[in-house]
Protein backbone atom coordinates (compact mmCIF):
# COMPACT_ATOMS: atom_id res chain seq x y z
CA UNK A 1 0.00 0.00 0.00
CA UNK A 2 2.87 2.35 0.89
CA UNK A 3 4.57 1.59 -2.43
CA UNK A 4 1.37 2.39 -4.34
CA UNK A 5 0.98 5.66 -2.43
CA UNK A 6 4.59 6.53 -3.27
CA UNK A 7 3.90 6.01 -6.96
CA UNK A 8 0.75 8.11 -6.95
CA UNK A 9 2.40 11.58 -7.43
CA UNK A 10 4.34 10.24 -10.43
CA UNK A 11 1.17 8.72 -11.92
CA UNK A 12 -0.66 12.00 -11.33
CA UNK A 13 2.08 13.98 -13.10
CA UNK A 14 2.01 11.54 -16.01
CA UNK A 15 -1.76 11.86 -16.36
CA UNK A 16 -1.44 15.65 -16.31
CA UNK A 17 1.16 15.52 -19.10
CA UNK A 18 -1.01 13.17 -21.15
CA UNK A 19 -4.01 15.44 -20.62
CA UNK A 20 -1.95 18.43 -21.76
CA UNK A 21 -0.89 16.66 -24.96
CA UNK A 22 -4.42 15.48 -25.77
CA UNK A 23 -5.74 18.99 -25.13
CA UNK A 24 -3.19 20.39 -27.59
CA UNK A 25 -4.25 17.81 -30.18
CA UNK A 26 -7.93 18.72 -29.72
CA UNK A 27 -7.19 22.46 -29.90
CA UNK A 28 -5.13 22.06 -33.09
CA UNK A 29 -7.89 19.86 -34.52
CA UNK A 30 -10.43 22.60 -33.89
CA UNK A 31 -8.09 25.16 -35.48
CA UNK A 32 -7.76 22.94 -38.56
CA UNK A 33 -11.54 22.68 -38.91
CA UNK A 34 -11.85 26.49 -38.77
CA UNK A 35 -8.99 26.88 -41.25
CA UNK A 36 -10.60 24.53 -43.77
CA UNK A 37 -13.89 26.41 -43.49
CA UNK A 38 -12.47 29.94 -43.66
CA UNK A 39 -9.42 29.64 -45.92
CA UNK A 40 -10.37 26.94 -48.45
CA UNK A 41 -10.55 29.58 -51.20
CA UNK A 42 -7.04 30.89 -50.48
CA UNK A 43 -4.87 27.92 -51.37
CA UNK A 44 -1.47 29.23 -50.24
CA UNK A 45 -2.77 30.59 -46.92
CA UNK A 46 -4.73 27.36 -46.40
CA UNK A 47 -1.61 25.26 -47.02
CA UNK A 48 0.55 27.44 -44.78
CA UNK A 49 -1.81 27.42 -41.80
CA UNK A 50 -2.48 23.67 -41.93
CA UNK A 51 1.25 22.89 -42.13
CA UNK A 52 1.97 25.34 -39.31
CA UNK A 53 -0.68 23.77 -37.05
CA UNK A 54 0.53 20.23 -37.84
CA UNK A 55 4.17 21.03 -37.10
CA UNK A 56 3.20 22.94 -33.97
CA UNK A 57 1.20 19.96 -32.69
CA UNK A 58 3.97 17.46 -33.44
CA UNK A 59 6.69 19.56 -31.79
CA UNK A 60 4.69 20.43 -28.65
CA UNK A 61 3.70 16.81 -28.07
CA UNK A 62 7.26 15.62 -28.66
CA UNK A 63 8.59 18.11 -26.09
CA UNK A 64 6.19 16.64 -23.55
CA UNK A 65 7.00 13.05 -24.56
CA UNK A 66 10.70 13.76 -24.21
CA UNK A 67 10.06 15.15 -20.74
CA UNK A 68 8.12 12.02 -19.76
CA UNK A 69 10.79 9.70 -21.17
CA UNK A 70 13.44 11.37 -19.00
CA UNK A 71 11.56 10.44 -15.82
CA UNK A 72 11.90 7.05 -14.15
CA UNK A 73 9.11 4.99 -15.76
CA UNK A 74 7.02 2.45 -13.90
CA UNK A 75 7.78 0.03 -16.74
CA UNK A 76 10.69 0.36 -19.23
CA UNK A 77 8.39 -0.04 -22.24
CA UNK A 78 6.11 2.81 -21.14
CA UNK A 79 7.91 5.56 -23.14
CA UNK A 80 7.81 3.40 -26.28
CA UNK A 81 4.10 2.76 -25.73
CA UNK A 82 3.51 6.51 -25.56
CA UNK A 83 5.53 7.07 -28.73
CA UNK A 84 3.47 4.45 -30.55
CA UNK A 85 0.17 5.87 -29.28
CA UNK A 86 0.95 9.48 -30.20
CA UNK A 87 2.36 8.42 -33.56
CA UNK A 88 -1.07 6.93 -34.20
CA UNK A 89 -2.74 10.14 -33.01
CA UNK A 90 -0.58 12.27 -35.31
CA UNK A 91 -1.12 9.86 -38.19
CA UNK A 92 -4.90 10.11 -37.78
CA UNK A 93 -5.11 13.87 -37.25
CA UNK A 94 -2.37 15.25 -39.52
CA UNK A 95 -3.48 13.69 -42.80
CA UNK A 96 -2.50 15.83 -45.79
CA UNK A 97 0.42 17.55 -44.06
CA UNK A 98 4.10 16.68 -43.94
CA UNK A 99 5.51 18.22 -40.69
CA UNK A 100 8.95 17.19 -41.98
CA UNK A 101 11.14 19.21 -44.39
CA UNK A 102 12.61 15.94 -45.68
CA UNK A 103 9.13 14.79 -46.70
CA UNK A 104 8.59 18.05 -48.58
CA UNK A 105 11.96 17.67 -50.29
CA UNK A 106 11.12 14.09 -51.28
CA UNK A 107 7.82 15.15 -52.86
CA UNK A 108 9.46 18.01 -54.75
CA UNK A 109 12.26 15.80 -56.08
CA UNK A 110 9.75 13.19 -57.22
CA UNK A 111 7.63 15.83 -58.94
CA UNK A 112 4.68 15.51 -56.59
CA UNK A 113 4.83 19.09 -55.30
CA UNK A 114 5.56 22.45 -56.92
CA UNK A 115 8.50 24.55 -55.64
CA UNK A 116 6.10 27.31 -54.54
CA UNK A 117 4.01 24.93 -52.42
CA UNK A 118 7.18 23.35 -51.06
CA UNK A 119 8.56 26.72 -50.01
CA UNK A 120 5.28 27.61 -48.26
CA UNK A 121 5.29 24.31 -46.38
CA UNK A 122 8.94 24.66 -45.35
CA UNK A 123 8.35 28.19 -44.05
CA UNK A 124 5.29 27.03 -42.10
CA UNK A 125 7.27 24.14 -40.58
CA UNK A 126 10.10 26.43 -39.52
CA UNK A 127 7.76 28.95 -37.87
CA UNK A 128 5.67 26.19 -36.27
CA UNK A 129 8.79 24.54 -34.81
CA UNK A 130 10.06 27.80 -33.29
CA UNK A 131 6.62 28.85 -31.96
CA UNK A 132 6.20 25.46 -30.26
CA UNK A 133 9.27 26.13 -28.09
CA UNK A 134 7.82 29.33 -26.65
CA UNK A 135 4.37 27.83 -26.23
CA UNK A 136 5.66 24.79 -24.36
CA UNK A 137 7.88 27.03 -22.23
CA UNK A 138 4.84 29.10 -21.25
CA UNK A 139 2.84 25.94 -20.45
CA UNK A 140 5.67 24.49 -18.37
CA UNK A 141 5.94 27.82 -16.58
CA UNK A 142 2.48 27.16 -15.12
CA UNK A 143 4.01 24.37 -13.01
CA UNK A 144 1.27 21.83 -13.71
CA UNK A 145 3.66 19.04 -12.64
CA UNK A 146 6.90 19.01 -10.69
CA UNK A 147 8.77 18.34 -13.95
CA UNK A 148 7.36 21.39 -15.73
CA UNK A 149 10.08 24.03 -15.60
CA UNK A 150 10.17 26.69 -18.31
CA UNK A 151 13.97 26.82 -18.07
CA UNK A 152 14.17 23.30 -19.51
CA UNK A 153 13.22 24.50 -23.00
CA UNK A 154 16.13 26.95 -23.01
CA UNK A 155 18.78 24.48 -21.87
CA UNK A 156 20.85 22.38 -24.27
CA UNK A 157 20.51 18.70 -23.44
CA UNK A 158 22.82 17.20 -26.04
CA UNK A 159 21.25 13.95 -27.34
CA UNK A 160 24.25 12.99 -29.51
CA UNK A 161 26.03 10.20 -27.62
CA UNK A 162 28.33 8.99 -30.43
CA UNK A 163 30.97 10.55 -32.67
CA UNK A 164 29.95 12.61 -35.69
CA UNK A 165 30.21 9.91 -38.43
CA UNK A 166 28.08 7.44 -36.45
CA UNK A 167 25.53 10.16 -35.65
CA UNK A 168 25.27 11.10 -39.34
CA UNK A 169 24.85 7.46 -40.37
CA UNK A 170 22.17 6.91 -37.70
CA UNK A 171 20.03 9.88 -38.74
CA UNK A 172 20.52 9.17 -42.46
CA UNK A 173 19.48 5.52 -42.07
CA UNK A 174 16.42 6.45 -39.97
CA UNK A 175 15.37 9.01 -42.59
CA UNK A 176 16.02 6.54 -45.43
CA UNK A 177 13.95 3.76 -43.82
CA UNK A 178 11.06 5.96 -42.69
CA UNK A 179 10.58 7.81 -45.98
CA UNK A 180 11.01 4.61 -47.99
CA UNK A 181 8.16 3.13 -45.98
CA UNK A 182 6.15 6.34 -46.29
CA UNK A 183 6.53 6.22 -50.07
CA UNK A 184 5.69 2.55 -50.53
CA UNK A 185 3.00 2.20 -47.86
CA UNK A 186 0.71 4.57 -49.80
CA UNK A 187 -0.92 1.61 -51.53
CA UNK A 188 -1.95 0.08 -48.19
CA UNK A 189 -5.35 1.02 -46.77
CA UNK A 190 -5.20 3.98 -44.41
CA UNK A 191 -5.98 2.29 -41.08
CA UNK A 192 -3.31 -0.37 -41.53
CA UNK A 193 -0.77 2.12 -42.94
CA UNK A 194 -1.03 4.37 -39.89
CA UNK A 195 -0.36 1.43 -37.54
CA UNK A 196 2.60 0.26 -39.62
CA UNK A 197 4.16 3.73 -39.67
CA UNK A 198 3.58 4.18 -35.92
CA UNK A 199 5.28 0.82 -35.27
CA UNK A 200 8.17 1.79 -37.54
CA UNK A 201 8.65 5.14 -35.78
CA UNK A 202 8.65 3.38 -32.41
CA UNK A 203 11.23 0.86 -33.63
CA UNK A 204 13.50 3.58 -35.04
CA UNK A 205 13.33 5.56 -31.80
CA UNK A 206 14.13 2.37 -29.86
CA UNK A 207 17.05 1.51 -32.15
CA UNK A 208 18.58 4.96 -32.56
CA UNK A 209 17.25 6.92 -29.61
CA UNK A 210 20.24 6.21 -27.39
CA UNK A 211 22.63 7.37 -30.13
CA UNK A 212 21.13 10.60 -31.50
CA UNK A 213 17.53 10.64 -30.31
CA UNK A 214 16.45 9.29 -33.74
CA UNK A 215 14.73 12.53 -34.75
CA UNK A 216 15.12 12.35 -38.59
CA UNK A 217 13.10 15.55 -38.88
CA UNK A 218 14.99 18.87 -39.23
CA UNK A 219 12.04 20.99 -38.05
CA UNK A 220 11.47 18.82 -34.98
CA UNK A 221 15.21 18.82 -34.21
CA UNK A 222 15.25 22.61 -34.38
CA UNK A 223 12.37 22.81 -31.91
CA UNK A 224 13.81 20.26 -29.49
CA UNK A 225 17.44 21.38 -29.62
CA UNK A 226 17.36 25.04 -30.63
CA UNK A 227 19.83 26.05 -27.91
CA UNK A 228 22.20 23.27 -28.98
CA UNK A 229 22.12 24.61 -32.54
CA UNK A 230 23.17 27.97 -31.12
CA UNK A 231 26.05 26.47 -29.12
CA UNK A 232 27.34 23.94 -31.68
CA UNK A 233 25.60 24.89 -34.92
CA UNK A 234 27.83 23.03 -37.38
CA UNK A 235 27.64 19.69 -35.55
CA UNK A 236 23.87 19.83 -35.12
CA UNK A 237 23.34 21.16 -38.64
CA UNK A 238 25.25 18.18 -40.09
CA UNK A 239 23.55 15.56 -37.89
CA UNK A 240 19.94 16.79 -37.88
CA UNK A 241 19.63 18.67 -41.17
CA UNK A 242 22.17 17.33 -43.65
CA UNK A 243 22.06 13.67 -42.58
CA UNK A 244 18.26 13.21 -42.97
CA UNK A 245 18.43 15.05 -46.31
CA UNK A 246 21.22 12.71 -47.38
CA UNK A 247 19.00 9.75 -46.47
CA UNK A 248 16.26 11.14 -48.74
CA UNK A 249 18.65 11.66 -51.64
CA UNK A 250 20.07 8.14 -51.29
CA UNK A 251 16.56 6.70 -51.19
CA UNK A 252 15.52 8.52 -54.38
CA UNK A 253 18.74 7.55 -56.16
CA UNK A 254 18.36 3.92 -55.17
CA UNK A 255 14.72 3.57 -56.21
CA UNK A 256 15.09 5.69 -59.36
CA UNK A 257 18.36 4.33 -60.71
CA UNK A 258 19.39 1.13 -58.94
CA UNK A 259 15.91 -0.36 -58.39
CA UNK A 260 13.88 1.42 -61.10
CA UNK A 261 11.46 -1.49 -61.46
CA UNK A 262 10.29 -1.01 -57.87
CA UNK A 263 9.86 2.74 -58.25
CA UNK A 264 8.09 2.38 -61.62
CA UNK A 265 5.74 -0.24 -60.15
CA UNK A 266 4.86 2.19 -57.34
CA UNK A 267 4.34 5.08 -59.77
CA UNK A 268 2.06 2.98 -62.03
CA UNK A 269 -0.06 1.83 -59.07
CA UNK A 270 -0.33 5.38 -57.80
CA UNK A 271 -1.60 6.62 -61.17
CA UNK A 272 -4.14 3.81 -61.35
Amino acid sequence: MTALWGLWPQVQDTCTSLGLMLSLVLLMGLARVVTRQRLHRFMMAHTFVLEFLATFQLCCCTHELQLLSEQEPVHPTWPLTLIYFFSLVHGLTLVGTSTNPCGVMMQMLLGGMSPETGAIRLLAQLIGALCSRYCISALWGLGLTKYHLSERTFACRNPIQVDLPKAVITEAICSFIFHSALLHFQEIRTKLRIHLLAALITFLVYAGGSLTGAVFNPALALSLHFTCFDEAFLRFFIVYWLAPSLGILLMILMFSFFLPWLYNHHAINKRE
